[in-house]
């Protein structure tokens, strides 16, 4: 018996009994970066698979200082290589210290499989150093926030288009240039021009955008691309705006397209807006009708279409409604400033409620887009999966929340933003139906307490909308919603849900019908008056709900200068069990608000106990860098006030983007700052989207598991030279080899 256990004991098998193949088809398919080098340490045998299996890097660290030895040259199966973080961050490759022929030969030698290249290309020599090297790239990623160097027209996508003859992909949205560089450029490259599929010209440093003659140029040059994103200029006062014949000759020279997106450039600023405005510009765009159907009739493979014109596209709905029929295979729809896109008018659906097919949709600065259409778009489009709204001022929080009963079973994810109708408790109070089930949300961090906000009797009837009877059939089965119909013609939705101590109560909605008669029919067309089971419209824990947002895992959040966000949880998210990742985007001008009394708030994020990532962004907070006037504060305080409280989060990795002076283009780390910062003792991965003193960023080195730290001045336009005391070359390199040299247990 003993022998016999021995030898099974002996002849257990293992994942190292596996045969390499499968070995190296189950590491190829684990994508989390820190796992596959915990499995390269296993054995050596582990190490070769794992190295030969990685087909992504991102290249960090400084490899033009006289470092070009650390290069490695165990990643040969690598094909999407990253050389734009490279540090000293936005520096040229080619350094006078090193010898760039040298630098392109090493890397050919250590990456000889790269067919997708993101590389920053601060001037054309790099490009000309680089391309040359990957004859077979297929897609390149360009980036540099710098100014554009004085050269010839094209010049910096010569080299890439000449040398790079397989090329289907060119992704210039990060990359500084002149709209009328790459017209030329392609025209002078028919060959390499006539094999792109993609190109992304969804550049945010733009002034003006692409003009009509330069999108026609493009679009000739390029017939056979499947993807065009291009930020251009709609606005009819402007010399070159898209009209009609830019959209026409898109549709006409590309009609291959899949994903098309157009966007006026002031679409692409990060600002909020105001939510006051009616919805209306100033003028209209000079799109038509005519045209639209033309470019959806010549579209038929579209699957992605975005127009955000941010001027007046009027009475809109009738042409939305070909796209249903035109776009069969139409998923992802976003459009900016469409008004009439779904009237509403009785139950019969119209506009873009009849894109039944729609994914995703996104709706900007529609200022008659009411609950109404809301509830109209809800019911027809069925796989409804994200939904934005922006700037629609008619929307309430009732709209929201019968919409969100209506999509229950298929929405996780939702944007509200600058909607003057709904702050943060009516937005989540309109998204209570999809707690359990949200994974991604947005809001705006507007604190309304207003008593009566929620009291149905001070409200005019809720909803004049009409439902089919196969809608409510939806509800009955859906596990938290029971519908039935009374005798006397009203319709009861009676939601379930445990309180504290697990006792069942029930919210009712009641149904009046506008002729009072109490009459139904067999289509359930109604007026709605919502009301709570205590009759005013508070409902449990005064409007907020109990139950926990169970699968939200990132919430995005955008807040006004000097907001505390310590309400967050007062408001009805306090109960995140899953949530990882926060984005926080601040946004005004400081220089009119009084000196801070109470810190901001960061540290009641605490009760989210998976958090793990943040994006702090003060980058459109405004301030005095330097000296301020007698009576108000610099920036220095203001970056106390947001940071206090990072020292009680468990965060792994941070953005932050530092508040800026406008008047001096000026975004740096200061010293309260980076005092805080060093106090978060779990950070892993700190990236500054900013410059910083040297000394500063010594204080980053008490961090005990810090590993990647790093400046980045990927806003425009990017400062040219470094003031002599911030951070400079010989500054980044010092502190870069003082944090390798720690020793970091995991």
């Amino acid at each position: 018996m003993a022998s016999g256990t021995a030898a099974a004991a002996g002849s257990t098998t293992t994942i190292h009994d596996l045969p390499e193949v499968i070995l190296s088809s189950i590491l190829a398919s684990v994508t989390d970066t820190r796992a596959r080098n915990a499995a390269a340490l296993v054995c050596r045998k582990w190490l070769v698979l794992e190295r030969g299996t990685r087909t992504s890097l991102t290249l960090r660290g400084n490899v033009v200082h006289d470092n070009l030895y650390m290069i490695p040259t165990c990643f040969r199966a690598v094909t999407h290589l990253d050389l734009s973080l490279l540090s000293p961050w936005g520096h040229s490759l080619i350094s006078p210290s090193s010898d760039p022929t040298l630098l392109a030969h090493l890397l050919r030698h250590a990456f000889p499989m790269v067919i997708s290249l993101t590389v920053y290309a601060r001037t054309p020599a790099t490009l000309q150093l680089l391309a040359p090297q990957w004859p077979n790239l297929m897609h390149i990623k360009l980036v540099k926030w710098h100014q554009r160097s004085p050269s010839a027209l094209g010049s910096d996508f010569d080299p890439i288009l000449q040398h790079c003859t397989s090329l289907t992909s060119i992704d210039l949205s990060n990359f500084y240039y002149w709209t009328e560089d790459l017209p030329p450029a392609l025209q002078a490259h028919p060959a390499t021009a006539a094999a792109l599929t993609r190109l992304d010209l969804m550049t945010r440093s733009f002034a003006e955008g692409f003009k009509s003659h330069e999108i026609r140029a493009i679009t000739a040059a390029c017939p056979n691309l499947q993807q065009l994103l291009v930020a251009c200029t709609f606005d009819p006062r402007y010399i070159g705006f898209v009209g009609d014949e830019a959209i026409v000759a898109i549709a006409s020279n590309c009609p291959r397209l899949t994903v098309l997106h157009l966007a006026d450039t002031a679409s692409l600023s990060s600002g909020r807006g105001d939510p006051e405005e009616e919805g209306f510009s100033s003028e209209d765009a000079g799109i038509s009708t005519t045209a639209l159907s033309e470019l959806f009739s010549g579209l038929p493979l579209l699957q992605e279409l975005v127009l955000d014109v941010c001027k007046n596209v009027r009475d809109s709905g009738a042409t939305l409604e070909m796209l249903n029929s035109r776009c069969p295979k139409l998923r992802v729809l976003k459009l900016g400033h469409f008004h009439g896109l779904c009237l509403a008018i009785g139950s019969q659906l119209d506009g873009v409620a009849l894109c039944q097919g729609i994914e995703s949709l996104s709706i900007k600065n529609s200022a008659d887009l009411t609950d109404m259409g809301l509830i109209a778009i809800a019911r027809g489009c069925p796989k409804l999966a994200k939904f934005e709204i922006h700037g629609c001022k008619k929307v309430t929080w009732k709209g929201i929340r019968t919409m969100t009963c209506l999509r229950r079973r298929t929405l996780v994810e939702f944007k509200i933003s600058c909607c003057k109708n709904l702050d943060a408790v009516s937005a989540l109070r309109g998204l209570e139906p999809i707690r359990d089930r949200i994974q991604k949300l947005h809001i705006d961090c507007i604190w309304d307490w207003s008593s009566d906000k929620f009291d149905g009797d001070s409200q005019e009837a809720m909803l004049a909308y009409s439902h089919s009877f196969d809608d409510l059939k939806e509800f009955e089965q859906s596990n938290s919603v029971v519908v039935s119909f009374q005798d006397d013609g009203r319709l009861f939705w009676d939601h379930e849900e445990e309180d504290s101590i697990n006792k069942k109560k029930k919210r009712r909605y009641t149904t009046d019908h506008p002729s009072g008669s109490g009459s139904s029919s067999g289509s359930g067309s109604g007026s709605y008056e919502l009301k709570n089971g205590n009759g005013n419209g508070n409902g449990n824990r005064n409007g907020i709900w109990s139950k926990p947002w169970e699968r939200l895992r990132s919430l995005s959040l955008w807040i006004g200068v000097g907001e505390l966000l310590s309400p967050l949880g007062k408001v009805g998210l306090d109960d995140c069990p899953c949530l990882e990742e926060i984005q926080i985007k601040v946004e005004g001008d400081c220089r009119e608000r009084s000196k801070p009394s109470q810190p901001f708030g960061l540290s009641s994020l605490i009760r989210y106990p998976q958090l793990s990532k943040m994006k702090l962004d003060c980058g459109d907070t405004i301030g005095y860098a330097l000296t301020a006037p007698s009576g108000q504060t610099d920036l220095s305080t203001w970056e106390r006030f947001y940071l206090t409280g990072i020292r009680n989060l468990t965060l792994n990795e941070l953005d932050y983007w530092p508040p800026q002076d406008k008047d001096v283009n000026h975004r740096s780390l200061s010293l309260p700052s980076a005092g805080l910062l060093a106090e978060c003792l779990t950070l892993r991965k700190l990236f500054i989207h900013g410059t910083a003193h040297e000394h500063f960023m010594t204080f980053l080195l008490g961090i005990p598991i810090l590993r990647d730290v790093q400046l980045r001045e990927d806003y425009y336009p990017a400062p040219e030279n470094d003031m002599s005391t911030e951070m400079r070359i010989d500054s980044c390199t010092r502190f870069e080899d003082a944090l390798n040299r720690r020793r970091i247990l995991d």
